[in-house]
């Protein structure tokens, strides 16, 4: 059986890897994200006109070119008040406005249903308070990373799921889920976690759930980086199908846990097993800069033909078992009263935290510190990994002062960071 399963890997493998290279593919993630992030949809805040036009475009193109699903939207309401601090919020409550999912549905026969899912909105102006733009001026934040690339991914892998289901007889139903209301707390997917059941093709009925994969982020792999997996934890499975699946051109960082920031976390919470594909955080997060001319299209064409692997290998086993898992490593996630104003590399694998971006003129741009720099030690306390850097900057507050210990290109750098 074992051999069975890892040439049915290789052989996918084979035709994954020539997926990846298909220019038509790499044309068709272009199309999309310059589409999706374009200043005409205004950083497709949630319930706004933008949301409509991205909504609208996701709709329209599975209707014309993927006949073998069924199409819809989800509605559900929101509320959120902006920060009162922020310089460019422009409302202080929006209560009980409505907003939409969007659904593809492919039917299989079959009695359990795959989620392949991805949130389509963004912050707009960033008038919600989540940007971290420094400027006052009135600017569109257009998400072409965040999270457009996952959106273009996951029209993708429908596209290709359509493909080979009239190859071969698939074993599940596909279900592609494009979320609004991420960016706002989850809204949407949790909507749709708890209410499935409202899609006209599941008949009222909740369908049972394989597992689901989360795609965000996905639009800006590094030569130097990789692809971070984590929610391995959460089916026995994973562990088996994932160890056995190798990337063609980058490093996959795998971890357990299956809570995070992102919808993942609604289906994990509904006791699902998830995966959450994630190709790492950089200087334009969350800022007007998150733009598509930023995008490795090559690099997502190769993490989408990964997680073509990922299904079609978890197409061939029997349903997936449910496993609860903690935080990772079983750490708490300490509480601290100041930040040092950088971006982690999550993707990192090395001892330390490697710095992804540093914001302007907060802590550790005044400090010295610059993108690339591995932080090994605060205040002599050694920072190995994300939570030791957390727990480091716990004992700090406001006014301190504390020495920081940096690798640079190889070499011990000492800095003095004013907090």
């Amino acid at each position: 059986m074992k051999k069975y399963f890892l040439i049915i890997i290789a052989a996918f493998s084979l035709f994954t890897k020539s997926f990846a290279q298909d220019s038509n593919v790499v044309n068709r993630i272009k199309k999309h994200i310059n589409f999706l992030a374009s200043d005409a949809l205004e950083g497709r805040q949630t319930g706004s006109r933008g949301e409509e036009l991205a909504r609208n475009y996701l709709l329209e193109y599975y209707e014309k070119n993927l006949p073998c699903v069924t199409a819809t939207v989800q509605k559900f309401n929101f509320s959120v008040k902006a920060n009162p601090h922020d310089t460019i919020a422009k409302h202080n409550l929006v209560n009980d406005q409505p907003a939409y999912n969007v659904a593809a549905y492919i039917d299989n026969g079959a009695e359990y249903t795959v989620i392949i899912g991805a949130h389509y909105d963004h912050l707009g102006y960033g008038e919600y308070g989540s940007s971290l733009y420094a400027g006052s001026d009135k600017q569109i934040h257009n998400g072409a990373d965040d999270n457009a690339s996952g959106t273009s991914a996951v029209i993708e892998i429908a596209q290709e799921l359509c493909t080979l289901r009239t190859n071969h007889k698939m074993k599940y139903n596909y279900l592609i889920l494009h979320f609004s209301g991420e960016e706002l707390g989850l809204y949407g997917s949790k909507y749709a976690a708890d209410h499935l059941n409202e899609f006209s093709f599941f008949n009222g009925a909740m369908p049972k759930i394989n597992y689901m994969i989360n795609l965000d982020m996905v639009g800006r792999l590094q030569k130097d980086g990789g692809l971070s997996v984590s929610g391995v934890g959460t089916s026995p499975t994973f562990k088996r199908v994932l160890n056995n699946i190798k990337a063609d051109s980058f490093a996959v960082k795998l971890s357990e846990s299956g809570v995070g920031p992102s919808d993942h976390t609604s289906f994990y919470l509904k006791n699902e097993p998830v995966l959450f594909l994630f190709s790492g955080t950089h200087s334009d997060y969350h800022k007007p800069s998150d733009d598509a001319d930023k995008i490795n299209y090559k690099g997502e064409a190769n993490i989408i033909a990964y997680t073509m692997r990922i299904i079609d290998s978890l197409d061939a086993c029997t349903p997936l078992s449910f496993t609860a898992t903690k935080n990772e490593d079983n750490k708490e996630t300490p509480k601290f009263k100041v930040t040092l104003g950088i971006m982690p590399d999550y993707v990192y694998s090395g001892e330390g935290v490697k710095v992804d971006g540093v914001s302007e003129g907060k802590v550790a741009a005044n400090a010295g510190i610059l993108t690339g720099d591995v932080i090994t030690k605060i205040n002599g306390e050694k920072t190995k990994d994300i939570y030791e850097y957390m727990a480091a900057l716990a004992h700090l507050k406001k006014g301190d002062k504390a020495k920081i210990e940096v690798l640079r290109n190889g070499k011990k750098i000492k800095v003095n960071a004013q907090f």
